[in-house]
């Protein structure tokens, strides 16, 4: 969600605070701001929508500092309007805040009652006045930071700036991410890392309720309690360059055909076909509490709740333990039945998902194994865990999720691989067998790819359209839903997806010759059911896109337009077919020429309720 860019150093750090900030982009926001320390005075430059305004609005008057604080927002209490963006000013103090105050409204009417003035409708501005109420004399600006968060119920990552203060930041956080980025004579904070790594690869993720000071000098650590505490400096390894397009029109596009070599990232030291097996290092999981797990529940939202769909299929089929999927939005409200036979396993690209996060707390306390499948080091959901899977599928920014999943699917298949080793639910010789055909899926996600001007004569011809509905049977449904879900996403365009066998059961009524419906038809176990599903939708005039494995002539009669897959294990084909989709979904929206890499409404990361 927000974005946002802190620093403290020698610089002139207005541009610096802006790049930070175009690079928080794919959080997505819908106001930006600035507030610069010129040593006497901060001033603050805010603008509703995209960067660029408030881009323009600084180089036609630039402001001059050596302090500063940036922020993108997206709006929940209150507008999107320049009184509602960050940073804001109550007094001597100026914030940039991302997260949500769950008790504002206690709060602002506790305070106005004490005689403060709101100048804006967010409940970040709770905050500001909170801070100025606890700052005293004999309280520090760490202290009052403090002691204004203790009444804070809710979510926050902060970076505060003060008038008569201009050597100093001060930043702290809770359930929601701040990276400190460590350089000479300078200091950074940011929302994630991408923001700051032109500068510095040497990086502090912050722990909750951790409270700390910036200087030029260096940083002071501190806890909610005052207490001085440690905190590790990482080296961040991937190269600044991976986040760029590198000559791609769109992020999405760039991460899309990033797919195989990302799939050869998450699979490298992980299989060992000399051996049969899978290599798990990192998975602190004994056979004994394997042998006796009673079952998995996978918790995700969005995209990665398709990931954990698939991923049930594969533990299943190969492991044979029982395994169910819940929303993170659902579980956290319910009264889930868990104990220390279960294992729970929360799947997030970001590590930073609200949802996932408190849910995967609550299944720690009723006493269940975790187990993180995350794409980004140090953050939240891992920290959280017993253990982690790193998918390596380096950053994402593109809003719709893409290699973020296919790596989060190939985890999967080691996981549901390695399982076996402890279960034996299938032999050495089809395991082995299994394994070689995982190491074949990036080369024939090349081959996949290849059908990208296809696709693109395909998306000409129903751009134009409504409404999709996308088809599938057995673990092909999740990869509908996944269809169904990036296109919507992106080109705007209502589409739905659903298990073929429930056709007759409602959605068939859909069915006219202005609604394309993607089937979803390899070769497997399930072609023939799928087929005749097909064969209803062609009688009754529907237009279909089928993705299938092998040239039928029964698919050719019955379809509109075809789409070829590599042949592959039934148990591997949504990836194959997922990478199709996504260009799919990319080609429609390209035509539609809507903002592919910041669609309307959207984050990237939902890091509140």
């Amino acid at each position: 969600m927000c974005g946002i860019v802190g620093y403290i150093g020698t610089q002139d750090c207005g541009p610096i605070l802006l790049n930070g900030l175009r690079r928080l982009e794919y959080r997505g926001y819908d106001s930006a701001g600035i507030a610069i320390h010129n040593g006497a005075s901060i001033q603050r430059l805010r603008a509703e929508g995209k960067l660029d305004r408030l881009q323009e609005r600084f180089y036609s008057t630039p402001i001059k500092g050596t302090t500063g604080i940036g922020h993108t927002r997206w709006a929940t209490h209150g507008k999107p309007t320049e009184r509602n963006a960050h940073p804001h000013q109550v007094g001597d103090i100026v914030i940039v805040h991302n997260g949500i105050v769950e008790n504002y409204m206690e709060l602002r009417q506790k305070l106005i009652s004490q005689g403060h003035t709101f100048s804006s409708d967010t409940d970040t501005e709770t905050i500001a006045h909170l801070i100025v109420q606890a700052r005293t004399e004999e309280n520090s600006l760490q202290e009052a930071v403090a002691e204004a968060v203790k009444q804070v119920r809710g979510s926050y990552a902060l970076v505060v700036m003060e008038l008569s203060n201009p050597d100093e930041l001060v930043a702290t956080r809770h359930a929601s991410p701040l990276v400190l980025g460590i350089g000479e004579n300078e200091m950074f904070a940011a929302s994630d890392v991408p923001a700051i790594m032109s500068h510095t690869r040497n990086v502090v993720f912050l722990e909750d309720h951790d409270i700390v000071t910036l200087s030029r000098d260096g940083v002071i650590y501190k806890n909610i309690l005052g207490e001085t505490v440690e905190r590790k400096i990482k080296r961040i390894l991937w190269d600044p360059v991976s986040a760029e397009k590198q000559g791609y029109r769109h992020f999405m596009l760039k991460e899309i055909h990033e797919q195989p070599a990302k799939i050869v990232d998450t699979l490298r030291g992980r299989i060992s076909l000399e051996a049969g097996k899978v290599v798990f290092s990192e998975v602190k999981l004994t056979s004994e509490f394997i042998k006796n797990i009673d079952r998995i529940v996978i918790i995700a939202c969005g995209t990665s709740y398709h990931a954990g769909l698939i991923g049930r299929y594969a533990i299943e089929e190969l492991a044979r333990i029982p395994v169910s999927v819940e929303l993170g939005s659902e579980f956290r409200y319910r009264k889930p039945i868990m104990g220390s036979r279960t294992l729970a396993i929360a799947v997030s690209q970001s590590g930073e998902t609200a949802d996932t996060l408190a849910s995967i707390l609550e299944a720690k306390r009723l006493g269940a194994k975790t187990l993180a499948i995350c794409n980004v080091m140090e953050s939240s959901i891992p920290r959280a865990c017993d253990a982690t899977i790193y998918t390596h599928a380096g950053p994402e920014i593109g809003v719709a999720s893409t290699k973020a999943f296919t790596t989060q699917l190939s985890v999967f298949y080691l996981f549901s691989l390695w399982l076996t080793q402890i279960t034996e639910t299938i032999s050495f010789s089809r395991r082995l067998e299994l394994l070689q055909e995982l190491r074949r899926v990036p080369g024939l996600i090349e081959t996949a790819l290849e059908a990208e001007s296809s696709i693109y004569e395909i998306a000409r011809k129903y751009a134009h359209a409504t409404s999709f509905l996308f088809l599938g049977r057995g673990i092909e449904f999740p990869a509908a839903l996944e269809g169904a879900l990036k296109l919507k996403e992106i080109s705007y365009i209502h589409a739905e997806g659903y298990p073929a066998g429930e056709l007759k059961h409602g959605p068939i009524a859909l069915v006219d010759e202005h609604t394309p419906v993607v089937c979803l038809l390899p070769r497997d176990r399930n072609f023939e059911k799928t087929l005749s599903n097909m064969q209803e939708v062609h009688a009754r005039g529907g237009i279909i896109i089928a993705l299938t494995s092998k040239t039928d002539e029964h698919v050719r009669e019955s379809a509109n337009d075809v789409l070829l897959l590599p042949e592959l294990e039934d148990i591997f084909m949504p990836i194959l077919i997922s990478v199709q989709l996504q260009l799919l979904a990319y080609a429609v929206a390209d035509i539609k020429g809507t903002d592919i890499d910041q669609p309307r409404n959207l984050a990237k990361s939902v890091t509140v309720e």
